[in-house]
């Protein structure tokens, strides 16, 4: 079973080295490529003050965070559900950072798992062009009017909606002959292109079909079919 989790989280700033922390994580998870309707979504206790500048972004506040777990009461749920699976991220380096910055604080390992940019993918899809989630979602027709500010589960979403379409869209199974899609997928420090290979469509002729064409054969003088 092919299994990835788009991935998104909020934060109070900028760089956990700071002192930064996380405020929300939202998971959506892909089966084979498609959202499977399956999800984990957790606000947080950040355990310090909202500076003004991350709470215009995603409107959380510190009386609303007050009573949400501490990261360390939900991790082992988090690692459950995630799992072994590849992540889906756009733009990693951030969402990477603070959730192994959190894991170090309640001294668990960092994550291991696998993980694809979707920054850099859009990058290489559309060079030169706007390739934030918003502007994803524009080109490809994904409504986000709902998106009045940021929201780890809602963007999750939205970009699980995008990566389908970064990798083809929901039709992309229609294809008569094997394809792939090549991607970038990162691992620890180091990164390896991968294709996703579809798989062949079956058509094999049904039984109707066969009788219909040995039918028609026989209408035709000398077919060339039967030589």
């Amino acid at each position: 079973m092919s299994r990835e989790i788009a991935f998104d989280t909020e934060t109070t700033g900028l760089d956990p080295r700071a002192g930064h922390r996380l405020v929300e994580i939202g998971c959506v998870e892909l089966i084979h490529g498609m959202p499977s309707g399956q999800s984990w979504h957790m606000y947080l206790n950040p355990e310090r003050d909202m500076p003004d500048e991350a709470f215009a972004i995603h409107g959380l506040s510190v009386d609303f965070l007050q009573d949400k777990p501490l990261f360390g009461e939900v991790a082992e749920e988090f690692l459950t559900f995630v799992g072994d699976a590849t992540l889906v991220i756009h733009n990693a380096a951030f969402d990477m950072g603070f959730i192994n910055a959190e894991l170090d604080r309640v001294g668990r390992p960092a994550l291991g798992n696998a993980f694809i940019d979707t920054v850099s993918l859009a990058r290489r899809k559309f060079p030169g062009q706007r390739n934030s989630l918003d502007a994803l979602c524009e080109r490809f027709g994904i409504d986000n009017t709902h998106r009045t500010k940021h929201g780890a589960l809602l963007d999750a979403e939205l970009l699980a909606e995008v990566y389908v379409e970064l990798n083809g869209g929901r039709q992309r199974g229609l294809d008569l002959a094997a394809s792939s899609t090549s991607v970038t997928v990162q691992v620890g420090e180091g990164s390896v292109a991968v294709s996703i290979v579809r798989e062949v469509r079956a058509h094999a002729p049904t039984a109707d079909e066969l009788a219909a064409h040995e039918a028609f054969l026989k209408k035709i003088s000398e077919p060339i079919w039967l030589k």
